[in-house]
C-alpha cells in the first residue's frame, strides 16, 4: 500500500502491465472490481436511504416542501412560500429548488414527496463528493471508507438534529434538503480545487481533474456560485475551504495562475448575481435568522468532543509533518474563527458550519489511520481511541437512526416522530390561510400549499417586523380573552377560512369543527366563508 500523499504531489494512477490472465483474457481486459469506498459507499447508500424513507418527514421538511408547492403552481413568479404574499427575494427560490418545482410538475407529484425523493439523489451527492475530496489528499483506499465512517459516527453523546450536519442520525431526517445537496456540492469543489491547486499537467492522477485551463476554472467557478445560491450559509464554509486549498496546495504563483483563480472567483460572483428570483448578495448583514440559530454555541463540547478527541492530534500530526500550510490544518482554523465571529458578533447563524468545521480533523484521522502496517504505537493509540469513539457515538446518539424500535434491544434514542398533517389538508384548498398553534402543525401545514396567517420562518421576502406583527395577531387571537368581534377582525384582515388547534386551545364559538386527528387530538375548524366553506 502506498504512503501518503505530500502536500502539492500529484495523485499518480498506477497503471500496471502485462496481459489479462483467465476468463479475462477472452474478454480482452481485466475484470472491474469495486474499489473499497464503492463498495462501502453502494452499502451506506442503500441502508441510509431506506433509514431516511423509514422516519417520517418531519422539522424543516414543511418549509421545503412548501417551497416546491409554490413553484409547482407557478415556476416563474411563485409567492411566499407560507403565507398569502408576494415570494419576490426569497433565497428558498434558489436552482435547487426550481429543478424540484420543474420535476413536481412533470410528474405530478407534490411537495413532500419531492422532498423524499431528493434524499436519495442528495446522497450521491454526498457519497462521491466526499470520496473525490478525500483521493485528492490521499492514494491510500481505505481513506474515503474511513472518512466516511468518521463523518458519520464522530460528533458527540449530546445529540445534535440540524440540516447540514452529516451525522448519521442528522440525515434521516435532512437528507432531502438544499443544505445537504449544497454539502456535496462543496466536497465536488474542494476535490476540483485540489486538483487544481497542484497545477498538475500532463500527468495521469486519481481525481477529477475535468475541464482543463481557463474553460474549467469558469466551470469550477459557476459550481461555486452554484453552492451559494443553494445554500447561503454553507458558501461560507465552502469558501474557507477553497482559500485553504488554494493556500496550502498552490506553490506556482505565475501571472497566469493567479489570472485563473481570478476568473474562478469572477465566475462564482456572476453566477449568483445572474440568478433572478433573489439578490443572495442582499442576506449580507441580514440577522433575522440570528436568534433561531443561538442554540447551536449550547453545549458544543458534548456535542463535538468525541470528533476532537482523535481528531485534533490528527490535525497535529499533519501540521507537524506537511508544516502550518496543510490545507486541513488550514481549514480546520479558518471554520474555528468563523464559528468564533458568530459567537462574538451574535451572528449565530454562522454557527451553522459547525458541521463542516468537523470535516477536516475527521478527513485528517481518516487518511492517519489508513496508513499501511506495521503501525507504530502512537497510531496504534489513535486508532484504539477512534474505535471506542465511534462505538460511543454510535451507541449514544447515532444507532436509532440505523435500528428501527422493533429490532433494538437496548432502546436507542430514535428520530423524530411527527405526525402526518394530510388529514387536515384535505379539506383546505391551496392557497387559502390558516391560523394554527401547534409547533409541529405550523412547521408542516403549509407543505400542502396552504398558507399560515403568521409564516414560521424570518424570510428575507417579507419584513421582519411585518412577520412579528402578524404572530403577535395571532396571538391575540388565540388568547383566552379574545372576543369575538377582535378575532372576526384578525380573521377578515388575513382571509383566514380555518382553524388548525391543539386539544388545549378552546375551539372560538363562531367555528365549525369540521375534523380532527385521532393521534394528536388537534381539530380542524371552518371560519368565515368563501371557497374553503365546502369540504371535499
Amino acid at each position: 500500500m502506498s504512503a501518503e500523499l505530500p502536500t502539492g504531489a500529484p495523485v499518480r494512477r498506477s497503471v500496471r502491465g502485462g496481459a489479462p490472465r483467465g476468463a479475462t483474457a477472452l474478454r480482452g481486459g481485466r475484470l472491474w472490481r469495486p474499489t473499497p469506498y464503492q463498495a462501502a459507499g453502494f452499502v451506506f447508500w442503500l441502508g441510509m436511504t431506506l433509514a431516511y424513507w423509514r422516519v417520517p418527514q418531519c422539522c424543516d421538511a414543511g418549509q421545503h416542501a412548501a417551497v416546491i408547492e409554490r413553484l409547482r403552481a407557478d415556476l416563474l413568479h411563485p409567492h411566499h412560500p407560507m403565507a398569502d404574499l408576494p415570494g419576490s427575494g426569497s433565497p428558498y427560490y434558489s436552482p435547487y429548488a426550481l429543478a424540484e418545482g420543474v420535476f413536481a410538475r412533470l410528474t405530478g407529484l407534490g411537495g413532500w414527496e419531492v422532498v423524499r425523493l431528493a434524499g436519495p439523489f442528495n446522497l450521491v451527492l454526498l457519497l462521491t463528493g466526499l470520496g473525490r475530496f478525500v483521493r485528492t489528499l490521499t492514494p491510500r483506499p481505505w481513506a474515503p471508507v474511513l472518512a466516511l465512517g468518521a463523518m458519520t459516527l464522530l460528533w458527540g453523546t449530546e445529540r445534535v438534529v440540524w440540516s447540514g450536519y452529516p451525522s448519521l442520525m442528522a440525515m434521516t431526517t435532512s437528507l432531502g434538503y438544499p443544505s445537504t445537496a449544497a454539502t456535496g456540492l462543496t466536497f465536488w469543489a474542494w476535490a476540483l480545487t485540489a486538483a487544481r491547486a497542484r497545477d498538475i499537467r500532463r500527468v495521469r492522477y486519481v481525481g477529477p481533474g475535468g475541464l482543463r485551463g481557463f474553460p474549467g476554472y469558469a466551470a469550477l467557478g459557476v459550481l461555486y456560485g452554484l453552492v451559494l445560491l443553494v445554500h447561503p450559509i454553507t458558501f461560507v464554509a465552502t469558501a474557507t475551504g477553497v482559500v485553504a486549498l488554494v493556500a496550502g496546495l498552490q506553490r506556482a504563483w505565475r501571472p497566469a495562475v493567479a489570472a485563473r483563480w481570478a476568473l474562478t472567483c469572477g465566475f462564482a460572483v456572476l453566477t449568483a448575481a445572474a440568478w433572478p428570483y433573489f439578490d443572495v448578495f442582499a442576506l449580507l448583514g441580514n440577522g433575522s435568522a440570528d436568534p433561531i440559530h443561538r442554540g447551536l454555541y449550547d453545549d458544543l463540547a458534548g456535542r463535538f468532543w468525541l470528533a476532537l478527541l482523535p481528531g485534533l492530534p490528527a490535525l497535529w500530526l499533519r501540521a507537524r509533518r506537511h508544516g502550518r500550510r496543510d490545507p486541513l490544518v488550514l481549514m480546520f482554523v479558518l471554520d474555528c474563527a468563523v464559528v468564533a465571529y458568530g459567537w462574538v458578533s451574535g451572528h449565530y447563524t454562522y454557527g451553522r458550519i459547525l458541521g463542516l468545521t468537523l470535516v477536516p480533523p475527521q478527513v485528517a484521522l481518516a487518511v492517519e489511520l489508513a496508513a499501511p502496517r506495521p503501525w507504530r504505537t502512537g497510531r496504534r493509540v489513535l486508532g484504539a481511541v477512534t474505535a471506542v469513539a465511534a462505538g460511543v457515538g454510535f451507541c449514544t446518539v447515532q444507532a436509532g437512526a440505523v435500528v428501527p424500535r422493533w429490532l433494538d434491544p437496548v432502546g436507542f434514542a430514535q428520530p423524530p416522530d411527527w405526525p402526518s398533517y394530510a388529514w387536515a389538508a384535505r379539506y383546505i384548498h391551496p392557497g387559502e390561510p390558516v391560523i394554527a398553534d401547534g409547533y409541529r402543525a405550523r412547521r408542516s401545514i403549509a407543505g400542502y400549499g396552504v398558507d399560515l396567517a403568521a409564516p414560521t420562518w424570518p424570510d428575507p421576502a417579507l419584513d421582519e417586523r411585518e412577520r412579528l406583527r402578524r404572530q403577535a395577531d395571532v396571538r391575540a387571537y388565540l388568547a383566552d380573552g379574545s372576543t369575538r368581534a377582535g378575532r372576526t377582525a384578525i380573521a377578515r384582515s388575513y382571509h383566514v377560512r380555518w382553524l388548525l388547534l391543539t386539544p388545549r386551545r378552546r375551539v372560538p364559538e363562531e367555528a365549525v369543527v369540521v375534523a380532527w386527528s385521532g393521534r394528536t387530538g388537534e381539530v380542524l375548524a371552518r371560519v368565515g366563508t368563501g371557497p374553503g366553506a365546502a369540504t371535499r
